[in-house]
């Protein structure tokens, strides 16, 4: 039976000076509160040409810069309290996941001075300040879905805020941004854009439009993949065509997977992948391709799950047996954890909801044997 539930508000700008397109976009409040890391932003251009358009607007603007990777809660809740504080009328996010999952809860932070840090994850939140985002990698999609992934600090722990209303006002995705990430970092990226793609395609919650998605992204993807593999400097010419060719269908891989799980959530390899990256420094795309070929194992048990397997490599010229095996060798993660850190990384995440999010849901023991076999 079709399906062909669909929602997805955000205003999207795809391609090589997509700003320039976009720049009435950048026109809708008096002051900006611009919210970055310390460094990408401003070495692929993009900070620059944004304040550029703003200061020929007569917008002002003010530097938010302090987002690292696993954006921390009491960042966040900083920056809301500096965008009241400036009177900021709107957020724009600049930089790979962690920027743009920061700016949708600085834009809530910043919108409401009574919302408490623990406010952000109890309630729909309504009042929020409109968001322009900008990503300078291709992973995550954030910029065209309402997930902002957020650590809380005491706790060491990730959680996801979510509203109705943290969507993006607009989405600007210029492949150019990408040029100045290194290879290795760009391979993490689309893996966390590959993760999103598999995961949302299997997802009981999947539809019609979440699956044509999910299949647009992960053909791209699988086909950068099979480019690396043959090529490791594949990335590295930003100046070649066939690079920038590649990293232009990166950028709308990521894209798509991020449409595709703004219908359906991720599925297991993410909360599994959380503790790794906190504790170990993995990156996060990285991180939940580790567990890829877990997923679908346990997934090729279930009925539903094998045929929707077969149907998804089928599309990629592949099989399940072939990405199982590629993406966690791709991600090239080799770490030992003794038997109490393997328990304690499992215990952080046995809660996630993400274990629903697929045919075959695993148990506690089955976290456990997963972690124990990839990691012992």
């Amino acid at each position: 039976m079709t399906n062909f539930d669909f929602f997805m508000p955000v205003k999207t700008y795809f391609g090589e000076n997509a700003l320039t397109k976009a720049e009435n976009e950048l026109v809708c409040g008096k002051h900006a509160l611009i919210v970055t890391g310390k460094h990408s932003a401003k070495l692929c251009g993009a900070l620059d040409d944004v304040t550029a358009i703003l200061d020929e607007h007569g917008i002002d603007h003010t530097l938010f810069d302090k987002i690292g990777e696993n954006p921390k809660l009491s960042v966040c809740f900083e920056g809301g309290a500096l965008a009241r504080e400036l009177g900021a009328d709107f957020i724009i996010g600049i930089g790979g996941g962690s920027p743009l999952d920061a700016a949708k809860a600085i834009a809530a932070f910043g919108a409401d001075k009574n919302l408490t840090e623990s406010d952000i994850f109890t309630t729909d939140i309504a009042n929020m300040l409109p968001i322009i985002l900008i990503p300078t990698t291709s992973g995550t999609g954030s910029e065209v879905n309402n997930y902002s992934v957020l650590t809380i600090d005491e706790k060491n722990v990730k959680k996801t805020f979510k509203s109705t209303h943290s969507y993006a006002k607009a989405a600007i995705l210029d492949p150019k941004y990408t040029y100045t990430l290194g290879v290795d970092y760009t391979l993490s990226t689309a893996l966390d854009a590959f993760c999103h793609c598999i995961e949302s395609y299997l997802s009981p919650k999947s539809t019609d439009i979440s699956m044509m998605f999910a299949l647009y992204g992960a053909k791209k993807l699988w086909n950068a993949f099979k480019a690396i593999k043959n090529d490791p400097d594949a990335l590295a010419n930003s100046e070649d065509t066939a690079v920038k060719a590649l990293r232009a269908d990166l950028m709308a891989a990521a894209c798509a997977g991020g449409i595709a799980i703004n219908t359906t959530g991720t599925g297991f390899p993410h909360p599994l992948g959380y503790s790794i990256t906190l504790y170990n420094g993995i990156p996060h795309g990285k991180a939940c391709a580790v567990f890829t070929g877990e997923y679908i194992k346990y997934n090729m048990k279930n009925e539903t799950g094998s045929s929707k397997l077969y149907a998804f490599a089928s599309h990629l010229d592949t099989t399940p047996e072939e990405i199982a095996c590629t993406i966690p060798d791709l991600a090239g993660v080799y770490l030992k954890l003794d038997a109490d850190a393997r328990r304690e990384y499992v215990d952080q995440v046995r809660g996630a909801s993400n274990y629903a999010n697929s045919p075959y849901v695993i148990s506690y023991e089955e976290m456990l044997d997963i972690y124990n076999r990839a990691f012992i």
